[in-house]
């Protein structure tokens, strides 16, 4: 098994690596590049954003040559009663349906209705393939079997979560494809640990080496995106071969340990939809993007984007590790764990949050209004002097009238 999972490690490692560079050319003969045109953004020159298809490829060379391999050696049975071969067939069309609508986003732009069309029936080609959420036991919830309708809803509900909290996330240098290496890895050793189907090691093995072929050219400073087409294969993907590892496992962590691992992408989306419905005051307001995505409150803080996405890597980690304690050793050791990693977090924070002298400026995020601490802000009654930490949280921007959370330092005072 660890030949296996080695080969399709390295060989999708390789193939990424190398495949990455002829995608940064083609994107600028494409025009799938990145240009810094609004203030989300948080890079100031134009970057290529085709990185997705060297990971794709990467992923697929790697698990084709093992999936053949391994069944002229019959160590795995594609056409036995899993009907592997089937659901691989629908994984792997939902893969290239998502990929063209996604390769469109990435050179000319698509509404996001359109986009979610594309994830629909990607996920709908898999579910007709056989890929299901079938039931879910727990000791405190116990659905061994469920009903076909609600097994269908339930799948494409997951499916398209875990694709837009990946896209979603993706606002940082190496960003998701670090979270999403994390959580592969964490996936991986629950697989191992559950006795999953060698096929589904196989898959998200090949998924994380693609991955780290990739970073060291998505690592800040990034030289090239992974795009929409990238970061919608990833989500996609890990929602996909979760499914298929946690099918008949002792306590089918179906959903739940890949829910707990994914936990940082699906909250981020999980508040995202949330705060734009708030503001929004409809449902249209959630397709609207914004600036209060966590890796931007991080920045609002005064986090540079390493220090950002390093955080975010430890929280993921750390999600990842209270899931394969659960799946190892149970719930308690696993509450064990997450209370002296909580502990260490309160006693350690000081040594890392960012050092500040209360002179610093402050950007709005929306409309990039600077509150400067020794002009004040005197038309709302803020004398000259007046640090942006004593502000009253009543407070607002004086122009467009965000909240004193969607401001981050000024680029100049970190």
């Amino acid at each position: 098994m660890w030949g296996d999972i080695a080969i399709a490690f390295i060989l999708a490692f390789v193939v990424a690596f190398v495949a990455t560079p002829y995608t940064m050319k083609i994107a600028k003969k494409i025009g799938a590049e990145d240009i810094p045109k609004d203030d989300r953004r948080t890079h100031k020159r134009t970057i290529p954003k085709f990185g997705g298809p060297a990971v794709i490829l990467g992923f697929l060379v790697s698990t084709i040559y093992l999936l053949i391999v391994m069944s002229l050696e019959k160590t795995i049975n594609l056409f036995g009663i899993e009907q592997y071969a089937k659901k691989l067939l629908g994984f792997f069309i939902g893969i290239i349906i998502l990929a063209i609508f996604c390769i469109v986003d990435d050179t000319k732009t698509i509404k996001p209705i359109t986009k979610l069309t594309g994830q629909l029936l990607a996920g709908i080609v898999a579910v007709l393939s056989g890929i299901t959420i079938d039931g879910i036991t727990l000791p405190f919830l116990n659905f061994p079997e469920i009903h076909e309708v609600t097994s269908v809803l339930l799948t494409l509900i997951w499916i398209i979560i875990v694709t837009n909290a990946i896209n979603l996330i993706d606002g940082l240098d190496g960003l998701s494809s670090g979270i999403s290496v994390i959580s592969a890895v964490s996936l991986l050793i629950i697989f191992v640990l559950n006795g999953s189907s060698m096929i589904s090691i196989v898959l998200i093995t090949a998924l994380a080496g693609a991955l780290v072929g990739f970073l060291p050219y998505n690592f800040s400073p990034a030289k090239t995106f992974i795009g929409d087409t990238g970061s919608n294969f990833l989500g996609f993907s890990l929602s996909i071969i979760s499914i298929l590892g946690s099918a008949k496992t002792y306590t089918a962590a179906v959903i739940v340990l890949p829910l707990i691992v994914l936990g940082l992408p699906i909250f981020d989306t999980f508040m995202a939809i949330v705060r734009r419905i708030i503001k929004g005051k409809s449902i249209k307001a959630v397709f609207k993007a914004d600036k209060g995505h966590l890796h931007h409150r991080l920045l609002a803080k005064g986090y540079s984007q390493k220090q950002a996405v390093i955080l975010l890597y430890g929280i993921s980690a750390i999600l990842g590790m209270f899931a394969i304690i659960i799946c190892d050793s149970g719930i308690w050791k696993a509450l064990s764990f997450l209370l002296i990693v909580i502990v260490a977090i309160v006693v350690g924070y000081k040594n890392f949050a960012p050092e500040r002298t209360g002179k610093e400026s402050y950007e709005c995020l929306q409309c990039k209004y600077i509150y400067n601490p020794k002009v004040g802000n005197e038309k709302a009654g803020i004398k000259p002097g007046t640090e942006f930490k004593e502000l009253p949280k009543t407070w607002v921007c004086p122009v467009c009238g965000e909240s004193k959370d969607m401001f981050q330092v000024h680029q100049e005072d970190r």
